[in-house]
């Protein structure tokens, strides 16, 4: 899902839709997920140029991403669709974009703890890492080079960037990555519980749906096994004054940033937990770059006012 703060977040994906050729492009990729930029060219009737500035300016606004692949005439470049919905929000009170923020990416191995239970496993865009099921694989040098971890039951902790200074308040943190459930092999329906934490403050439980691989993940290397974790689903984690949210929209809980109590010398530890006796133990995967449906790493983002700036 692709989340729009404003209309002013949203200016660049209106552009890219408003023209007519470019959301033709945009509803054959939803009917078929394996179409080239020749596909396109042909049955659009148009030159292999048009369809390379149409699709460029589609990637540019978050729309589409493009996988090169080999064909039968050569290489070839499919374009996938991104999200499967977007929210805007047009309410005057919606946060402007120009807020100042603090951004960071987070290699899905980065963690800083963890309480890991089979299946379980790690792997690079060129291996997999030690044994799989293998829990102390999770203490390998390599596991700072994983694109991809997933574990039965237990979890991960990752210690984020406090980048505030002294002064400096926290108005809103957004945490996105590509998640799923963990399953031996895979298994569409398969919910899991997803607890997410800051500071051991619990913020509140998200389902996920299943472990999905009925087909190849976008990014996922070709090398990559049929049946293990393929993709996930873009799930964007929202706290700010009025709680928390899953993909902004859905409240979560109550806890607020004023319930974290973060100044600049806070810890900032994230937690993402799947308890043995939750009523849906089905594990949790976690896809980097290189993984998955999404070329991203956790992304951190932490808004904030500075009252030095408004002088």
């Amino acid at each position: 899902m692709l989340y729009l703060h404003s209309l002013s977040d949203a200016e660049e994906v209106f552009k890219a839709l408003s023209t007519p050729v470019r959301l033709r492009i945009m509803e054959m990729i939803y009917e078929d997920e394996n179409l080239s930029m020749n596909d396109l060219a042909e049955r659009l009737d148009v030159t292999n140029s048009a369809i390379s500035m149409h699709v460029g300016k589609l990637e540019a606004a978050g729309l589409v991403s493009i996988q090169t692949t080999s064909g039968k005439r050569g290489v070839m470049k499919l374009v996938h669709p991104v999200c499967d919905r977007m929210i805007v929000d047009l309410s005057p009170k919606a946060r402007s974009s120009s807020r100042s923020c603090y951004n960071d990416s987070i290699a899905v191995g980065y963690f800083s703890a963890a309480d890991v239970h089979p299946t379980c496993g790690l792997a690079t865009t060129e291996y997999i890492i030690g044994d799989l099921d293998n829990p102390k694989v999770f203490s390998y040098p390599e596991r700072f080079k994983a694109g991809i971890l997933w574990i039965g039951y237990g979890s991960i902790t990752y210690n984020l960037p406090n980048r505030l200074r002294a002064g400096q308040k926290a108005t809103e943190i957004q945490i996105s990555l590509e998640i799923s459930s963990e399953c031996p092999e895979f298994n569409e329906d398969y919910p899991s519980d997803i607890y997410f934490y800051i500071n051991d403050i619990l913020l509140g439980k998200w389902i996920s749906p299943g472990d999905f691989g009925a087909r190849h993940g976008i990014l996922s290397p070709a090398w990559w096994p049929e049946l293990l974790n393929q993709y996930g689903l873009l799930k964007t984690l929202v706290i700010n004054d009025e709680g928390t949210f899953m993909d902004g929209t859905y409240k979560l809980s109550d806890v607020t940033l004023q319930d974290l109590r973060l100044d600049y010398n806070s810890s900032l530890d994230l937690k993402l937990a799947v308890p043995k006796d939750t009523a849906n133990c089905g594990g949790l995967t976690i896809f980097g770059e290189g993984f998955g449906d999404y070329n991203q790493n956790i992304q951190v983002k932490i808004y904030y006012e500075d009252p030095e700036q408004a002088l």
